[in-house]
C-alpha cells in the first residue's frame, strides 16, 4: 500500500490551520464547542499530499478507521492542500464523501463539516464576509463524532442562533478586517 498521508505533518500547513482555528473559529466565537476540544488536545490534524481524489478517498477511509479505533481523538481535520482547490469540485467530492459514510453505515456515527479557502454560501456574494465562517487556509474535511455533536448541541441554550450571530458578527467586522484576520 502506498504512503497515503504523512505521519510527520507538514508543520507550516498545520501551523496555519491551528492559527486559523485560534484566531477565527475560536477567537471570533464561530464555534462554541471548539475551544474545549482544542484545549484537551483531542484534534487530529491529518495533512495529505494527495493530488487526486482517489488517493484522498483512501486517506478519508483511513481516517474514519482511525477515529473508529481511537476514542481519545474527538475530531479529525483532514487537510488536503493539493486536491480539490476548485470549490465546485470540492462540493461534488463532499457529496461523495457523505455517500461513503452512508454506504459504510457510518451515517449517525460521523459527520463531515466542510471548510475551503473559496467557501461560498448559496445566495451569497463572493465578498460577503459571512463566507469566512467556513473559509479555511486549505481545503479540508472535518470529521466529527455525531454523538459528541448531539451532546454539545443539547448543552447549548440556543444552537439555532449561532449561524445568524456568526453572519452578523462577520458582516460587522467587514471584509478587510476578516481577510486580515483569516489570511485566507
Amino acid at each position: 500500500r502506498s504512503q497515503m498521508r504523512e505521519e510527520t505533518m507538514p508543520s507550516s500547513v498545520v501551523d496555519q490551520t491551528r492559527q486559523w482555528l485560534q484566531q477565527v473559529v475560536v477567537g471570533l466565537g464561530l464555534c462554541p464547542f471548539a475551544q474545549q476540544v482544542i484545549d484537551q488536545d483531542r484534534v487530529r490534524y491529518c495533512v495529505t499530499n494527495a493530488s487526486e481524489t482517489e488517493t484522498l478517498t483512501e486517506v478519508l477511509l483511513a481516517e474514519i478507521e482511525y477515529l473508529t479505533h481511537h476514542s481519545e481523538v474527538e475530531t479529525t481535520l483532514l487537510i488536503h492542500p493539493r486536491v480539490l482547490g476548485d470549490f465546485e469540485d470540492y462540493l461534488d467530492y463532499l457529496d461523495m464523501a457523505n455517500a461513503i459514510l452512508t454506504h459504510l453505515n457510518y451515517e449517525g456515527v460521523y459527520q463531515i463539516a466542510s471548510f475551503h479557502p473559496a467557501y461560498l454560501f448559496a445566495d451569497s456574494d463572493e465578498d460577503d464576509p459571512s463566507n469566512y465562517s467556513n473559509r479555511s487556509p486549505y481545503p479540508m474535511l472535518h470529521l466529527l463524532r455525531e454523538k459528541s455533536v448531539e451532546e454539545a448541541i443539547a448543552s447549548y441554550a440556543d444552537i439555532d442562533a449561532v449561524p445568524a450571530l456568526n453572519i452578523i458578527r462577520l458582516r460587522e467586522m467587514g471584509l478587510a478586517h476578516i481577510k486580515q484576520l483569516a489570511k485566507c
